[in-house]
């Protein structure tokens, strides 16, 4: 196994340390409050009927886009501000206190604490979100065989409550009896449990982790802080171009809390044996998907390990790529069923979402790994920051995409199939395009990683 092949967990015999699990939780609860607003904001800004906010869809699509571009920008802020001054511990805590109040916000019924709970909701990832992924990376040594397992095990956790936030905040939201508002409040209660969980149990199992800023903690290890060496620019350099590529990736995937959300709520058949079950339900797929397969992958890289013949770290997200790319398949000739009037199935939908997901496995939490072990420890947080900034602008183009959904299905952009299926298509052509541009630079890529 190379330097590159960051994806494989250890062996199940490799004990992983304590610490590991708080974190799982931990990241479990902010993640059911991030997912859950998520999966519910696009439906509430368009919803006229039931006390939503009754905006067109261009407009709530822009404003998902700036949102998430926002949320996921931050945390370059706020890893730069723990690698520096405050450590990624106390990082944590103000954001996950700020991410609750924001969604406590979005719980009243009023235009002014709606906006405030969104930038609130932002303003805390910026300081939570890298530093919890950093602070995984920082329970093991360099060259700790047990890294990659754990980041395995802690993505699991991220998508237990990806899983769990929609499904929760979804049947509140759109239930007669409560509404939008106690959906979003849910949210909130998710993240202080989270916060609760970690300052009742840091001391006990992460004693001295994360206190100290990541610029010390170097200091200690002998790192200078002062030019980067050669090999380190050199690694810095692959990471900057996967960077890149993971755009084209998440620009794609982040579809499914915009157009493929308003697909489910416009365009598709959710009813079971008489029983209409929410648009935001779909939200669940993916992670539930994670949930089931993630150790099928971790299985599979660890027999192709044995035998020598595991992909590298680009070549995994090349294969992620491809599967992005046929899964909007899936919503093509779903998009162009639904375009000849009535509701479709949901397993375009399903498929679309399924094979997302495998791409999804191929192309995450083996890049959470690999920036934890690549970055300068006395940047690493900063470039956890990075890595999710890739994603922001992913978001902002998502998002920006989505709101020219109808005029592309006008054909006032470019006409082939017509319809929505035009504007699907799109995601397509991206993805393959992507995996192409990737692959063709993955033997320079393992020549920079070392």
């Amino acid at each position: 196994m190379t330097a590159t092949d960051v994806a494989a967990p250890p062996l199940p015999r490799a004990k992983q340390p304590p610490g590991l699990f708080l974190l799982f939780g931990v990241e479990m609860w902010e993640r059911f409050s991030y997912y859950g607003m998520r999966a519910l904001l696009v439906l509430y800004l368009v919803d006229a009927q039931r006390g939503g906010m009754g905006w067109d869809r261009v407009a709530a699509q822009k404003l998902y886009g700036w949102y998430g571009f926002l949320a996921y920008l931050m945390p370059v802020f706020g890893g730069l501000l723990a690698d520096r001054v405050i450590g990624t511990h106390r990082s944590m805590v103000i954001g996950g206190i700020i991410i609750a109040c924001g969604h406590f916000c979005l719980a009243i019924h009023a235009t002014p604490t709606f906006f405030l709970g969104l930038g609130l909701i932002i303003l805390g990832t910026g300081f939570f979100k890298s530093n919890v992924s950093t602070m995984v990376g920082q329970l093991y040594a360099k060259d700790d065989p047990r890294r990659d397992g754990g980041f395995t095990i802690f993505y699991m956790g991220v998508n237990l409550g990806a899983l769990l936030g929609p499904l929760a905040c979804g049947a509140l939201a759109e239930s007669p009896r409560f509404g939008w508002h106690w959906g979003f409040g849910a949210a909130g209660v998710g993240m202080v449990v989270g916060i609760v969980l970690y300052l009742r149990l840091k001391s006990r199992y992460l004693p001295g982790i994360g206190l100290a800023p990541n610029r010390e903690m170097a200091a200690t290890r002998g790192e200078p802080d002062a030019k980067l060496t050669p090999e380190e620019r050199r690694r810095i350099l692959a990471l900057f171009v996967i960077f890149f590529f993971v755009i084209f990736f998440w620009m794609a995937f982040e579809q499914a809390g915009s157009s493929m959300n308003l697909f489910a709520a416009e365009r598709t058949d959710r009813s079971v044996l008489g029983f209409n079950f929410p648009a935001a339900w779909f939200q669940s797929v993916n992670p539930a998907i994670i949930l089931a397969f993630a150790p099928v992958f971790a299985s599979v890289w660890i027999g192709l390990a044995r035998r020598g013949r595991e992909p590298s770290t680009p070549a995994k997200m090349v294969g992620g790529m491809a599967l992005l790319g046929g899964g909007f398949v899936f919503m093509v000739l779903g998009a162009a069923r639904s375009d000849a009037g009535g509701l479709v199935s949901p397993s375009w939908l399903l498929g679309a979402y399924t094979l997302h997901t495998f791409g999804e496995l191929c192309l995450s939490p083996i890049g959470l790994s690999m920036v934890s072990r690549l970055a300068p420890l006395k940047y690493a947080s900063l470039f956890m920051g990075l890595w999710f900034v890739a994603t922001s602008i992913s978001e902002f183009l998502a998002g920006h995409l989505a709101a020219a959904t109808d005029r592309i299905a006008r054909g006032e952009v470019f006409h082939l199939f017509g319809g929505q299926a035009d504007f699907f298509l799109i995601f397509v052509v991206s993805s393959v395009l992507a995996a192409l541009g990737l692959a063709a630079l993955t033997p320079w890529l393992k020549r920079l990683m070392a």
